[in-house]
This record gives structure tokens, C-alpha cells and sequence, in this order.
């Protein structure tokens, strides 16, 4: 997903943001409420994690704005401001949950995934990225001119991947969504089929797209 942090707290906004990237996510942060109103009014986001002391404008300022001109972007609260008329305050305000700080890492991971749930899942039959083109109905791709066929799974590795251009997608993600979250799977086979992937991707003289991020995951993404 694409995440908005919205949390003048340089050191816990950074923290939150390498939490999420971790499990695959593409995040921006924002410091202030102006700086996050004016990024939230882009809709260029799935979801927002906004906090409710801000500089500029509060929190709840800048949900009550977003939604007055119609912005639809799920939107998490977390604030020490935690009493059951700031609660209440928030959720009519337009946010769609509250978190009370502190709060453990986990939860908000947990609300977070949550959200993805709740996004609608249009399906396109074809996803690009560059010069490269994933047509997942015909379990095919295409790069250039030249066009190749793929397994089921290198299908679903691919769209898990195409589907987060740039994000560095973790060895577990990929796993949960390509075999199944309880799929017994190493990542001596994960290796393998993104070894036959990046074959297929990448001809001699091309440019490198599937790139390893050495202990962490891999990441599809332009390198120049």
C-alpha cells in the first residue's frame, strides 16, 4: 500500500516508516499539518497514519478537511490523546480507527493489514511497469517486443511484485501471497523461482528490473 505518516515526531515517524517498508509498503512522511493536509488532498494514498498534535494544523483539522472535500483515504489516528470524547471526536471527525499512544508496534502492524482488507480489489487483467507488461489472464509477460510464458507462481510472484513498484517486498510476503500464508515454502525456493524470473525479465544488453536486497526481500525497480 501507499502510506502517509503524518507525525511531527521526526524519530517515531521514521521508526513507523522503516516498520511498514518492511512489510512491503511505499511511505511518505509528513511533519506538520499543512505539509500533511496538502499531500493528503493528492490522493495518492491508501491510507494515512496521522497524529493529532501537530504543528500548523491539529489532526483532526486536516480529517475534517480532507473529508469536507470528499477524500476517501483510510485514515488510522494515533495520539496520547486518549479520552473517550477524543476518541469519539476523531472516529466523526472521518477517521476509520484510533490508536491511543503509547502503543505497541505490533497493534498498529496488525491495523494496518487490517485496512489493506478494506481497500476494494479491482482486478486489472494488466499491470506495467516500465517497458515491462504482466497479463495475468494470460499468464504472460512481455518485455519489448519479446513476450514469454509463465507458471501459475511466477504469475503470482510477478503481480505481488508489479503491484508494489519500487517498495522492497520482504522474502515472507512473498511467500504468505504467492503459495498461501500456510504454505511450507523455503526461501531456498523463493530463490529459485525469482532466479527463473529475472531470466525471463532480463535478456543480455538489458536493463537489471528485479533487483536483490540482500537479507531482506526484492524489489522491482529501474536501476540507471
Amino acid at each position: 500500500m501507499r502510506i502517509l505518516i503524518i507525525e511531527d515526531k521526526k524519530s517515531l515517524a521514521a521508526h513507523l516508516g522503516r516498520a511498514l517498508e518492511g512489510e512491503g509498503h511505499s511511505v511518505t512522511l509528513a511533519h506538520d499539518g499543512d505539509e500533511g493536509l496538502r499531500l493528503g488532498k493528492t490522493d495518492n494514498f491508501d491510507l494515512m497514519i496521522l497524529d493529532v498534535i501537530l504543528p500548523r494544523k491539529d489532526g483532526f483539522t486536516v480529517i475534517k478537511k480532507l473529508r469536507e472535500d470528499r477524500m476517501r483515504t483510510q485514515t488510522i489516528i494515533v495520539s496520547a490523546r486518549d479520552s473517550m470524547q477524543d476518541i469519539i471526536y476523531g472516529l466523526d471527525a472521518g477517521a476509520d480507527d484510533y490508536l491511543t499512544k503509547p502503543f505497541a508496534l505490533d497493534v498498529l502492524l496488525a491495523k494496518v493489514r487490517a485496512s489493506e482488507r478494506r481497500i476494494p480489489t479491482p482486478s486489472p487483467k494488466v499491470l506495467q511497469f516500465g517497458d515491462l507488461i504482466l497479463r495475468l489472464h494470460l499468464f504472460e509477460l512481455q518485455r519489448g517486443s519479446r513476450v514469454v510464458a509463465l507458471t501459475r507462481t511466477e504469475c503470482a510472484l510477478m503481480e505481488i511484485l508489479m503491484r508494489r513498484p519500487k517498495a522492497v517486498v520482504p522474502h515472507r510476503v512473498l511467500i504468505e501471497e504467492g503459495w498461501g500464508w500456510d504454505a511450507d515454502v523455503s526461501h531456498d525456493s523463493l530463490y529459485v523461482l525469482i532466479a527463473t524470473l529475472r531470466a525471463k525479465i532480463t535478456q543480455p544488453g538489458e536493463q537489471e528490473m528485479l533487483q536483490t536486497i540482500r537479507g531482506v526481500g526484492y524489489s522491482l525497480r529501474l536501476e540507471h
